[in-house]
């Protein structure tokens, strides 16, 4: 699975979770211990509004803190979509994989963030499914195709806080299992 096709999905994947979300789930826990069902979605809605700013080349300090107040508001929702969809249209723009982006460790390859993109929309799909109590398994093949581009440079990406400690899993776990006991999350309980 290429990186257009497997953000897309996760993208999927993640929307499919947010239109399921009750009134009376935005306070809900979810497996990230700091965060509720809501934080989670802000989370996620400030991330999307960020893509397009640095897919197009702008730096960290140009965008600012720009969407540090962006909440998604009365319709999280409405604040999802918009952003998805704006995000979504950055990352399949003529050209977008083969630019430099900047982000907070410095300028990576365009191709190297939408996979941090989709290995967080991923992971997260499950953390909302979790928190709110509904189907949390994700497409097969995209959980093998974010597993592969995770597992050689997770111990790196762990240094930056962004996970915790590895959760150990059975040996013939499938590669949804392994992905999350990898990045701290216990898909087990």
């Amino acid at each position: 699975m290429d990186l257009v096709e497997a953000h897309g999905q996760a993208m999927r994947e993640f929307d499919h979770r947010v239109r399921q979300v009750l009134p009376e789930h935005w306070q809900r826990p979810t497996p990230c211990s700091d965060w509720s069902v809501g934080d989670l979605v802000q989370h996620l809605v400030r991330e999307q509004l960020w893509a397009p700013e640095l897919l197009a080349g702008c730096t960290v300090e140009q965008v600012g803190d720009r969407f540090d107040h962006d909440t998604p508001g009365s319709d999280p929702l409405m604040a999802w979509v918009l952003a998805a969809g704006a995000a979504r249209e950055s990352w399949t723009a003529p050209n977008a994989l083969l630019r430099k982006v900047h982000v907070s460790s410095g300028r990576i390859s365009a191709e190297e963030y939408g996979w941090q993109m989709t290995l967080d929309l991923t992971v997260h799909s499950w953390d909302l499914a979790r928190g709110i109590g509904v189907d949390d398994r994700v497409d097969p093949a995209l959980a093998a195709a974010v597993l592969s581009r995770v597992e050689p440079q997770v111990e790196a990406w762990r240094g930056s806080g962004m996970f915790g400690d590895a959760v150990p899993v059975p040996e013939d776990a499938d590669d949804q299992d392994r992905l999350l006991g990898l990045l701290g999350r216990d898909p087990g309980r």
